[in-house]
């Protein structure tokens, strides 16, 4: 294309140039106008332009692929969007389903409640499992060793008895559990607790179940109590 020096007014050309320089920059940004906001741009661009100068086809095309990207990037944020929208009224239902079941999660407090704690152990062989509980301030109240086999789900049962004899009261405590197998080598113990869903707080997210006083996830139950 050949470009004719000296006949067309300076003010023209910097106008048409000044236009083509907006032009680039609006279809830059993520946050430009709908497709047809962008047809009048550009149709705007090509009524100004100067005649005996005008823009480069190259120019126009990249434009049109700049915006294609743009537009392309703004419908998948709303795909996502949308996506992310459903998973969370999804996990709400789920998470009001539980509401006064009991459920069993991972977790090492659970209450004492008249004078009656329970916590599920999961032994990865047979061992011989010390047990540590402690209070609420961290002192240790009760300590004993029993002999279990391996296996999820067994119970352990306190009665709120320390090792003393002496009788605690009703709240949280904590229990550890450490394994040792016959040849003195360390066993696999978690602990588990269960307890009734009394409320849901929908406005976290993902929503915490309140369980004796403690909040969980729902990825965090391991099974529903009948």
């Amino acid at each position: 294309m050949t470009v004719v020096s000296g006949t067309t007014p300076q003010t023209s050309s910097s106008s048409s140039s000044s236009t083509a320089n907006s032009a680039n920059a609006l279809a830059n940004q993520q946050i430009a106008g709908n497709f047809q906001s962008f047809l009048q741009l550009l149709t705007t661009q090509l009524q100004n332009q100067n005649p005996l100068s005008p823009l480069d086809t190259n120019q126009f095309t990249q434009q049109l692929v700049e915006f294609a990207g743009v537009q392309q990037q703004i419908n998948t944020n709303d795909s996502l969007s949308t996506l992310v929208s459903l998973q969370q009224t999804a996990q709400s239902s789920q998470a009001l389903e539980f509401v006064g079941k009991t459920a069993v999660v991972k977790g090492s407090t659970t209450s004492l409640t008249s004078s009656k704690a329970a916590w599920g152990l999961n032994i990865a062989s047979a061992s011989t499992v010390t047990i540590n509980i402690t209070n609420s301030s961290g002192a240790t109240v009760y300590t004993s060793s029993i002999n279990a086999n391996a296996g999820n789900n067994q119970t352990f049962t306190w009665n709120g008895l320390g090792t003393d004899g002496t009788q605690q009261p009703d709240g949280s405590y904590t229990l550890t559990a450490t394994g040792k197998d016959s040849t003195g080598n360390s066993v696999g113990v978690s602990t588990e607790i269960q307890g009734v869903v009394s409320s849901v707080d929908l406005t976290q997210s993902p929503p915490l179940l309140s369980i004796g006083g403690q909040t969980f996830t729902v990825n965090q139950v391991q099974s529903i109590v009948n």
